[in-house]
């Protein structure tokens, strides 16, 4: 029970609080990893039963949905190092050159070391976020913001170089992977979770230290941008093992069980569904403490929540709930829809509650989105390519400029897909394959969101105009393109172990079997 001189410490946090809350507001980005358009049990459209996992218990996550704005249509990078440099300098990742994480071993432009005998000769990317780029922190802090950034950075570099006062340094996915990050040498993971798992993924000391920070500056009377970047959904899968054991209790999980020969009791961490279900529900409590801690400190009204992923995900854990097929084509690491778009929810000042958003919106818009939202001018940013989406969350309709932009997708690499890159304007969709420039490739979204149906050869001035467009950016941006492979060696290609998914995810004439994306 808290004593006197607890509760008058509370009332007097409060009070700075809604002090606090008359002037600036604050930014709260809940930026999730590897975490599917219907990865959670809001439908991020209304009218497709395969836009959620029913089985699923996210209240938190329900929660923000009833009181914000869904986006149907929000698209992210296919890898979540390009995205994390996307959200932080408001630039695509053709234009940053930071379209992968990948070690470019002192080349500039072509890697010529790791494929030699492939289709075409791929790109190095970036390594690090460009000097001259403005970050968040960097376009916030003349506003008056104090910034911090807590769990996975996965950009290299320091934060603190980046404008946040608070931070965990140059993370990777590694630290959330404590099964593996707190064995002693020579010991091997472990296979079930340790009974004593108190902190899967790192949730439960990311979103305390999120939460001091939050407290720090209520108390100080300082606006705040908190980015609280999770390890969760990221592979090497982790939960509380009590909630591991409410999922496999459950009769669907039990029934997936049976029809896959598995035993709840020796099946595989990676292999195990309600290891992933758990992790998933333990994330929606650490959410759901955020929102709490702001509700009561008094901020509630005067802070925005930005939920969103950083890349889109195929999560085979859909097919626990019978007839329930994948949405979308493609996974991480290409830029097909299943890559690229993910879900997205925001709250705050002015945002009708229960809304939802249509239009097409992108991880580079958040940066002249938050300066719009802290009082500064969006439009004397230089240089960027993301809009500031603030009016349009409080109700403003989007003209028809807006709807039909240009978004833009760069992935000139191999390593787990295959060069390729893609532009979504409006309600079309043409991607381009580096390996077969000669099959072009266009996609109705409206009609076709798993896009099984290339029309490329029934409009063929349309995928024009937009593949023109396509390189025109790319070349105006500086982009770099793969080029063709004097030394292409098929027998050596075809022998790798990912040819085969190159094949099923590749490009395509006319139509493709909509099977392939229950494999």
């Amino acid at each position: 029970m808290l004593n006197k001189l607890s509760l008058c410490l509370f009332a007097v946090v409060v009070f700075c609080g809604r002090c606090h809350a008359a002037e600036k507001p604050n930014i709260v980005l809940l930026f999730i990893d590897d975490w599917a358009w219907n990865g959670s049990p809001v439908a991020m459209d209304d009218s497709l039963a395969n836009s959620r996992m029913p089985i699923l218990q996210m209240p938190n996550v329900d929660r923000l949905a009833r009181e914000g704005m869904k986006f149907r249509n929000a698209y992210a990078s296919p890898q979540c190092s390009p995205s994390r440099v996307c959200v932080q300098t408001g630039l695509s990742s053709p234009r940053s050159g930071y379209t992968v994480y990948l070690n470019d071993r002192g080349q500039e432009y072509y890697d010529t070391k790791g494929y030699p005998s492939y289709p075409v000769v791929p790109c190095v990317s970036d390594m690090m976020i460009d000097e001259d780029a403005v970050t968040i922190p960097e376009s916030l802090e003349p506003l008056g913001y104090v910034s911090a950034h807590v769990g996975k950075w996965h950009m290299r570099g320091d934060p603190g170089d980046e404008g946040y006062v608070l931070h965990d340094g140059d993370t990777d996915n590694n630290p959330g992977n404590t099964l593996k990050a707190n064995l002693k040498q020579g010991e091997a993971k472990p296979r079930r979770l340790p009974a004593d798992l108190t902190d899967p993924k790192l949730m439960f000391s990311v979103t305390e230290k999120a939460i001091g920070f939050m407290e720090e500056q209520v108390q100080a009377g300082k606006p705040f941008y908190l980015q609280i970047s999770h390890y969760a959904m990221h592979a090497g899968q982790e939960c509380l093992p009590a909630t591991r054991e409410k999922y496999a209790n459950l009769p669907l999980v039990q029934a997936w069980y049976k029809e896959n020969n598995k035993d709840r009791n020796t099946v595989k961490l990676g292999d195990d569904p309600a290891v992933w279900l758990g992790m998933a529900e333990d994330l929606d409590g650490r959410i759901g403490a955020v929102l709490d801690r702001i509700a009561a400190l008094g901020i509630e009204d005067n802070t925005f929540v930005v939920m969103v992923s950083d890349n889109g995900y195929r999560h085979h854990e859909l097919h626990v709930s019978p007839g329930l097929t994948q949405p979308h084509h493609g996974a991480k690491w290409w830029v097909w829809q299943g890559g690229i778009r993910v879900p997205m929810i925001v709250k705050g000042p002015g945002i009708r509650a229960g809304t939802s958003f249509t239009g097409n919106v992108v991880n580079y818009d958040f940066l002249p989105t938050f300066v719009d939202w802290a009082g500064g001018d969006s439009r004397q940013l230089k240089d960027i390519d993301g809009i500031s989406l603030a009016t349009y969350m409080t109700g403003e309709q989007p003209d028809a400029a807006f709807l039909n932009r240009n978004l833009y997708f760069h992935y000139p690499h191999y390593r787990s897909g295959m060069p390729h890159s893609a532009i979504v304007s409006g309600e079309h969709k043409v991607l381009h394959f580096y390996d077969r420039p000669d099959i072009p490739m266009l996609f109705d979204l409206s009609a076709d969101m798993g896009e099984v149906h290339n029309i490329a050869d029934k409009h063929p001035a349309k995928h024009k105009q937009l593949y023109d467009q396509m390189m025109s950016y790319f070349n105006e941006v500086g982009a770099r393109i793969p080029k063709p492979n004097p030394d292409y060696d098929h027998a050596v290609y075809k022998d790798d172990k990912e040819y085969a998914e190159r094949v099923m995810w590749g490009p395509f004439e006319g139509e493709r079997p909509l099977e392939d994306d229950e494999k």
